[in-house]
């Protein structure tokens, strides 16, 4: 198949196209950074559409039950993500739908609360050692129901003005020169087209900047996270009482019993499902690291994956049910409708974050975003923030166009650890601002006056600082040292 689709082509006949709608702002991609942006333009005047190709919003987040929303504060319990992140999670606590630490928690060493996230294995995303005191702490993150974040969702959508199309999957571009004019659609209604005045590239995997000829960088260590695919699914009706029994009485049947899994291809780790009113659910993320870099962008390759991916839950599925106590009873609720694709093609835009950044303190005048730097040991403890620019959702040389994803500018280092669920929501918020704000002062995105754009996301409730300061490099810690501490210190088995 591989070999006749490369060695043959056919010529597609030209054909008139039914534009469907003009608007201007569209937004292709509705996961945690394309639902950001259409409710930004759209609360900012923008008449704005966002298409969907799932029957749900929310990505990975929802469809790929990548239930988490990490690293909302630094080790120290300092929040610095806020904006429409936290208006979700505010919604969905009032609707049972979120778990997270009490604000009293946050950044403690106590070790009952340590313990109790430790215990679920959910540590790499809640807990963190001090680098000074050696002391674990608890950072502030979140999980949330995807069922009740899809309903939210749309509700947040349709309630800020914007036009929304599921079922819809944005594959082609419009050009005008170097200029994107909009988008053609393919949907069970045909072939369409939505045409707009900025266009945001909300795919996760830049399918847009792609089609419209934008310089990216695809370049990615196979060791990353960013590498791999992964199949997430749920595991219900489990008595944990029980497992931990079993698990501490017997520990080195324990451990024997899970060799054996892994021998037979199946997944020995799993995270304790810790949503309200939802005991006894086990989470398993599993990852399908390849003896080369995984190409989420290569259809036959993400078919094999998904196949094997889902025969190997069936496999540890019967065999935690035969063998370990305290699953007698399980069975699978659900698995991702979508397989959890982590990484792949970045934008290469007017500015590009790499570790250096992570090791400074600057403000920049365009800062759209700040993120927790929580990773790297030594760096994080004198840098326990990284500033965000603008800059980074806007392509070099194609206009008219934004991202608002994991495919912002950045190298692959920095991708890894900055492109999870609360930074995308914040990538989109600014993209989407920025995209009205370019509307209303009828300039493209890279002409969007900074000031103007950090002060209406300050009115949003976003975290930027008002103070710009210079950039000081710190030395003394070598430019191998953050990945050696990331994947010796927080990349558990399990990861």
């Amino acid at each position: 198949m591989a070999g006749q689709s490369k060695a043959r082509t056919v010529t597609e006949p030209a054909r008139k196209i039914k534009v469907f709608r003009e608007a201007d702002v569209v937004v292709v991609g509705g996961g945690p950074g394309g639902v950001g942006a259409a409710i930004a333009a759209a609360r900012n005047g923008a008449r704005t559409v966002l298409i969907e190709r799932y029957g749900h919003l929310g990505g990975m987040a929802t469809g790929g039950l990548v239930n988490i929303v990490p690293n909302l504060s630094d080790i120290s319990g300092k929040q610095h993500i806020y904006g429409l992140t936290m208006e979700m999670l505010d919604r969905l606590d009032k609707r049972g739908g979120v778990s997270y630490p009490a604000k009293k928690d946050r950044g403690t060493a106590a070790k009952k609360v340590v313990d109790y996230y430790l215990d679920a294995n959910l540590g790499w995303f809640y807990v963190r050692q001090d680098h000074h005191t050696g002391k674990k702490r608890v950072l502030y993150s979140a999980v949330i129901d995807p069922e009740v974040l899809k309903d939210e969702l749309n509700d947040m959508v349709l309630e800020s003005g914007a036009g929304l199309l599921l079922h819809s999957w944005g594959t082609q571009v419009i050009m005008d020169a170097n200029k994107v004019g909009g988008v053609v659609f393919e949907s069970k209604s045909g072939r369409q087209a939505i045409l707009g005045k900025v266009i945001i590239d909300a795919t996760g995997d830049g399918d847009v900047f792609v089609a419209a000829g934008a310089e990216f960088d695809n370049r990615c260590d196979n060791k990353r996270r960013t590498a791999w695919l992964a199949l997430v699914w749920w595991l219900a009706n489990i008595d944990f009482k029980k497992y931990d029994d079993f698990k501490a009485s017997q520990p080195d049947k324990y451990k024997a019993l899970m060799q054996e899994l892994g021998k037979l291809g199946g997944y020995p780790y799993f995270f304790k499902g810790i949503l309200k009113n939802q005991e006894g659910v086990a989470w398993y993320h599993c990852m399908q690291p390849q003896p080369e870099r995984t190409d989420a962008m290569d259809v036959e390759q993400l078919t094999k994956i998904d196949i094997r991916a889902r025969k190997r839950a069936l496999i540890t599925y019967d065999f935690m049910k035969k063998h370990v106590p305290g699953f007698e009873k399980s069975f699978i609720m659900l698995t991702a409708p979508q397989l959890g694709t982590q990484g792949g093609r970045r934008i290469v835009g007017e500015y590009t974050l790499t570790e250096n950044d992570m090791e400074s303190d600057e403000v920049f005048e365009d800062t759209i975003a700040v993120l927790a730097n929580n990773d790297y040991g030594e760096i994080s403890s004198k840098h326990p923030a990284l500033c965000v620019p603008y800059r980074c959702l806007v392509p070099k040389r194609v206009d008219g166009l934004l991202v608002a994803c994991r495919a912002f500018s950045s190298s692959d280092t920095i991708n890894e650890t900055f492109n999870i669920i609360p930074h995308c929501i914040a990538y989109g918020q600014a993209a989407g601002t920025a995209a009205a704000l370019a509307v209303k002062a009828g300039v493209q995105p890279r002409k969007v006056n900074y000031k103007a754009l950090t002060d209406t996301l300050r009115k949003q409730g976003v975290n930027i600082p008002d103070t710009t300061r210079e950039k000081k490099v710190t030395a003394s810690v070598s430019r191998s040292k953050p990945e050696e501490f990331y994947y010796q210190k927080y990349r558990g088995p399990d990861r």
